[in-house]
Formats: structure tokens, sequence, C-alpha cells
């Protein structure tokens, strides 16, 4: 009797003990929470946010009497900070010394260019030496030079010096949009021995060009260091107001004055109407930040008559307001 009433115990037991097994090995679809409501306690994930829209490049403030194109250009995020009057065109003074040296390392490295022309193209390039320039203008057959860096380039509003006086290389035509393009050709496309080369002697820009004009304005005396500039500035005269004394030793020789056209030829050329051959213009390129990260140009044409230490404090004070990124 007593084992007939065990019996049902048993079974009983048996059937529970059974059924926490089965309990105890889920399956994946089991062991999936019973509701996909977040608990109070977590954090619900949030959509993510829309790409914000690029920033439109800011609009500067240009003195009364004063011309200018404006490009500052984010080269790490491929943005302008600043770009206006990119198209308006300027006559280049010392800028298209760029070109030049462009021009002579076309195909070439730097090693293979004899070792005293090297020489000379640091102290044109850090010094902004006018005979050097001269020299090579030459060799390279004068005109001829920019049509070139046109063509390889894939420039749209520079042009050469007029055809009635080729040797006037600082009466080249250039825009701001150009020398930007110049700055991101030898920064992202020229062979590394020639950024290097170029680059490397724009860092070590000299205070006091060989001319002894003082060539620290705009971009050197704007931003903290790292920076590398050229410098270009002309129609001040021959010899500066106020020469510049270096800190350091000059470069070897003061180069001959800039030929300056005589006046019943400064008038502006057939087909380079809007590019103005009479009044001062001062330019300061180059780029600021670590790894060259940013491009700056300030192209500048004053009224005729301004004095350079005026034209200086202008072009500067006009660059120090320049929204810089990472600045």
């Amino acid at each position: 009797m007593l084992v007939r009433r065990l019996a049902p115990l048993a079974a009983l037991v048996a059937l529970l003990a059974a059924g926490c097994g089965e309990a105890s090995r889920e399956s994946p679809a089991q062991a999936e929470p019973a509701s996909t409501a977040p608990s109070a306690s977590a954090p619900v994930a949030e959509s993510p946010s829309p790409s914000p829209s690029p920033v439109a490049p800011k609009e500067i403030a240009v003195p009364r009497g004063v011309t200018a194109g404006i490009v500052v250009f984010d080269r790490r995020t491929q943005a302008y900070a600043v770009n206006q009057n990119a198209a308006k065109k300027f006559r280049s003074a010392s800028i298209v010394k760029l070109w030049i040296v462009l021009d002579l390392l076309w195909g070439k490295s730097p090693e293979a260019v004899p070792a005293a022309d090297r020489t000379r193209l640091d102290v044109m390039l850090r010094g902004s030496d006018d005979k050097i320039a001269i020299d090579f203008w030459k060799r390279g057959g004068q005109r001829a030079v920019v049509s070139r860096m046109v063509s390889r380039l894939g420039l749209t509003g520079s042009a050469p010096p007029p055809a009635e006086q080729p040797g006037y290389w600082g009466y080249t035509v250039i825009s701001t949009a150009d020398i930007v393009r110049t700055y991101r050709y030898l920064l992202d496309e020229a062979p590394a021995p020639v950024r290097e080369f170029v680059m490397g002697n724009l860092r070590l820009a000299y205070r006091c060009a060989t001319d002894r004009y003082d060539q620290s304005f705009g971009i050197p005396s704007s931003v903290p260091k790292p920076f590398a500039v050229k410098q270009g500035w002309s129609g001040f005269g021959d010899n500066p107001a106020q020469p510049c004394t270096p800190g350091t030793a000059p470069a070897p020789g003061v180069p001959a004055a800039y030929v300056v056209p005589p006046a019943n030829a400064r008038a502006n050329p057939p087909g380079l109407t809007d590019a103005d051959m009479a009044g001062e213009v001062l330019h300061t390129t180059g780029t600021v930040g670590a790894d060259d990260r940013v491009i700056v140009v300030v192209l500048s044409l004053h009224p005729d008559g301004t004095s350079y230490a005026n034209a200086t404090r202008t072009l500067t004070d006009l660059t120090r307001s320049l929204p810089i990124p990472g600045r």
C-alpha cells in the first residue's frame, strides 16, 4: 500500500526534474529578451546626426581704396575658409619667382642642377633676389616661362608680361586662384625633391630681402610659426625709405634694383586691361601650420602713391583678420 502511494510521487518528481533540465538548455531564440523596449537604466541609442553643411567662406572687409584677392584654403578638410575675389588679376611682382624655379626644375631633380645654381635659387626664394631672377628668366626664354607654367598647371587667370616688355617678369599677370593652384601642385603633386627644395626655402625666407626691403609683412607678422612664405611688392621705388637691417648675415651681394618701365610704358597693355600695372602692389602668399595645413594667398593693389610702410601695415592688418583653420 505504501509502495502504491509513493509511485505517483516518484513519477511527479521525475517529471519535474526533466522539465528543469530542458529549461537550462536555452535555444538562441529563447535567449532573446522578451521585449526589445529599453529599460529605464539603459541609454537609448540616438540616430546619427546628419553631416553638417559646409560652412560658407567668410567675407573679409577690405580697406577703402584697396583691391584684394584673398583665399584661405584648408588642405585637411579641402574647404575654403575665405574665397574672395579669387579671379581678380594682379601684376605678379616677385610671386612669379615660384614659376621661374618650377619651370627650371620641371622634369628634373634639384640635384641635377649645378650646385652654384642651386645656391642662387636658394637666395632667389629666401631673399626674393631680383638679379638672380632676371638671369633665370632669360635662360628660360622670358615670357615662355609663364606660358609653359600656365599650360602645365592648368591656370586660367594668368598670362606672361606684355610682348613689348618681355624682360619685365614682375609684370606677369596672376590671380589669387592660380597662386593657390600653384601651392596645391607643390604640396600634393610635385615630386618630393622639388617640393622639399621649394617649400624648404620658403620656410627659411629672410626678413630682409636682398634689395633691403623688409618682407616680414603679411603672413610672417600675423601668425605663429610654422609657416612658409613667398612675398611680392612693386611700385615703391628702387630703394626703401627705411632699409631693412637683417638680424643675420644678408645674402651675398646686393642686386641691381628691379627695372621699372618708363612712365609712358606703364599703361595697361592690350589684353591685360583688368590687371593694373601702375599702382603699388603688395602680396603675401604661402602656407601656415603643421604639415602646411593651410594655404593663404592675399594679393593686393594700393592707390598709386601709397608708401611701403602704409601698404605693409594695411596688408598685415588684413592678413591678421583672416580665419586660419587650426590657429
